[in-house]
């Protein structure tokens, strides 16, 4: 690839010395000279960089996502982008005349991912710089690296699922959910039950462990325990006796956005154990996590039995007990490293939902 400038510096030109903390989930793309061999606004047509296009499908099947912080009229750099088949392989794009650091924290904004997951190639050593010193948790890398970057330790993510292999699709999907609620003339209530939102409860099989995973690894706000479970654990609580293992997928007249929650409950006795609940953070907005905890506790009573849940405070899942309390669970005992809640018999079943489907899909 023809480069205009090749200088590099560890940290606002390389990959960085240290190895990273996180996997790069964003990595954003300057466009000029960087994605291709010319300006767009100056009348160049250049077709973009072979090598450049295969390290954009390459970490795509990944499911590290694509931006843009590009200089120029977004409507051109848009255009061109389309004339080339590229257009939908980027979740975010921003082109004009400002900081890149700030189109930058934008990005991150409306990805909703850290900044520290965010890798940025730029051909230009200034703007390189400009993003390092003021977003030091960005990974720059100069743009004649950009063929390099699928072999770094940085962008090879410990699991790729199928629903990883999607997540560019989901979050165009999301972008057009953001555009339509910004246009929806009504109320936010009003736009929640125009979704069509359906979710479908079912047993988890062997096609799911690697996402369930997944969710176990990622999930951290709408979680009861914090804890992981790898694939040879969750076969082998499908396989007990005692337990169920349940996957949501949830889909909305846009598309799909995946299997998104995870349940694993344990029979002892008249109680049944809800011994791990989570719901992906993306659905957080959605009222899913409350959706489906009010769907389990109803099942369960209406089998006779007494919900119960465990409980396990971590630095981010104080959401998760506020929503196990609005449900009617009570703590059966003091505080410790480990919280038992029961469910108030005094307390009706949590209502159903008014905006979502629910599918039990299980086979009783």
């Amino acid at each position: 690839m023809k480069r205009r400038t090749t200088e590099a510096s560890p940290r606002a030109g390389g990959s960085a010395t240290r190895p990273p903390e996180k996997t790069v989930k964003c990595l954003v793309w300057d466009l000029d000279d960087t994605l291709w061999d010319g300006v767009v606004l100056e009348g160049d047509r250049p077709r973009p960089f072979p090598a450049a296009v295969e390290v954009l499908h390459a970490l795509d099947r990944r499911g590290i996502l694509h931006a843009v912080a590009g200089r120029g009229e977004l409507a051109r750099a848009t255009g061109h982008l389309a004339e080339h088949g590229l257009e939908d392989l980027f979740c975010a794009v921003e082109v004009g005349w400002g900081e890149k650091s700030a189109s930058i924290r934008r990005i991150a904004a409306e990805l909703n991912i850290g900044l520290d997951t965010i890798a940025f190639a730029d051909n230009d050593p200034a703007e390189r710089a400009e993003v390092a010193a003021a977003l030091p948790m960005v990974r720059c890398y100069p743009a004649e690296r950009v063929g390099e970057l699928p072999g770094l330790a940085e962008f090879q993510p410990e699991l790729v699922t199928g629903e990883s292999r999607r997540r560019r699709h989901r979050y165009l999907a999301e972008r057009d959910r953001a555009a339509a609620e910004r246009a929806f003339p009504g109320p936010p209530a009003e736009f929640l039950a125009s979704l069509g939102l359906t979710m479908t409860v079912r047993a988890a099989t062997e096609d799911d462990f690697a996402r369930a995973h997944e969710l176990t690894l990622r999930t951290h706000q709408l979680n009861t325990t914090g804890r992981t479970l790898d694939a040879a654990r969750l076969r082998e609580l499908c396989a007990s006796r005692e337990h169920e293992v349940l996957v949501a997928d949830v889909t909305d007249r846009f598309g799909a956005h995946g299997t998104v929650g995870l349940a694993v409950l344990r029979l002892a006795g008249q109680d049944v154990v809800l011994e791990l609940l989570l719901t992906s953070c993306r659905v957080l907005n959605r009222g899913i996590g409350t959706v489906l905890l009010g769907h389990l506790v109803r099942d369960v009573l209406e089998r006779g039995r007494r919900p119960v849940a465990l409980f396990v405070p971590t630095a981010a899942n104080r959401i998760m007990l506020v929503t196990l309390r609005f449900a009617g669970f009570e703590p059966a005992g003091p505080a410790g490293a480990e919280l038992t809640l029961v469910f108030d018999p005094r307390r009706p079943p949590p209502p159903r939902p008014e905006h979502v489907r629910i599918v039990d899909g299980r086979n009783r």
